[in-house]
């Protein structure tokens, strides 16, 4: 536990390993800022960890493939990427006591209609924490295009740096966050409790155009400002 009360303190590459449960688009993307900014991954999905050799061997030393539950375990912070249908599969005791990003969206054409979140009385960022109850999740990199995530990331500041939204109901948590997503280029923007991340979700203002056209690699930069207003005109 020493390790992880170190990373909701500050985030610093030589004492963070990230562990990703989903290493889709998103997940090989923040894998691989991630390793870019010095951090150890562990890399795992729902298909076994030899289907990852090959992002694996791409990476290099610092990452490495595992079960669900053993990248669970290894990290500092673990970021669940899978799509929103699956998240309720994932075992949710290696996670206790963690820092857990999560970048689900709904689809429902994808995930099934789910009642909660059609009739507005929950969100995802708050299903995902009531299935990993003992974890502090933070909403973030749900907003983004991940070709976007990986052409957009820059330097401490840098005049052209973009920003993403973040929430969640634990400060520590959110601080710790921040740090990683500042290690990996992005400034960003505290939206306040968990519940808020219904401001951030598919077709909010802030939900992927701000970064620039999907499909088109290159992206636009957002600041952290321009970022503020389109949340508050959610």
């Amino acid at each position: 536990m020493r390790r992880n009360r170190a990373a909701r303190d500050g985030v610093r590459a030589d004492m963070t390993t990230i562990g990703l449960i989903g290493s889709g688009n998103i997940g090989s993307t923040v894998a691989r800022l991630a390793v870019a900014a010095g951090h150890d991954v562990v890399l795992s999905n729902s298909r076994g960890p030899q289907t990852l050799e090959e992002l694996v061997a791409e990476l290099g030393p610092k990452a490495r493939a595992a079960t669900p539950a053993e990248a669970a375990a290894a990290g500092d912070i673990v970021v669940v990427t899978v799509p929103l249908h699956a998240y309720s599969a994932i075992p949710a005791g290696p996670v206790a006591g963690k820092v857990l990003i999560d970048t689900n969206n709904y689809y429902p054409e994808r995930d099934g209609v789910i009642a909660e979140l059609e009739d507005g009385s929950t969100t995802t960022g708050e299903l995902v924490q009531r299935h990993f109850a003992g974890a502090s999740v933070v909403k973030a990199l749900n907003n983004i295009w991940f070709e976007h995530l990986r052409t957009l990331a820059r330097p401490s500041g840098a005049p052209d740096r973009s920003a993403l939204p973040i929430a969640g109901d634990d400060t520590a948590a959110k601080k710790a966050v921040a740090g990683f997503l500042d290690g990996i280029g992005y400034d960003t923007v505290d939206i306040g409790p968990l519940a808020e991340n219904r401001r951030t979700q598919r077709d909010t203002p802030v939900y992927v155009a701000p970064y620039g056209a999907y499909g088109v690699p290159v992206g636009t930069p957002a600041g952290a400002q321009a970022v503020r207003d389109l949340v508050a005109a959610a």
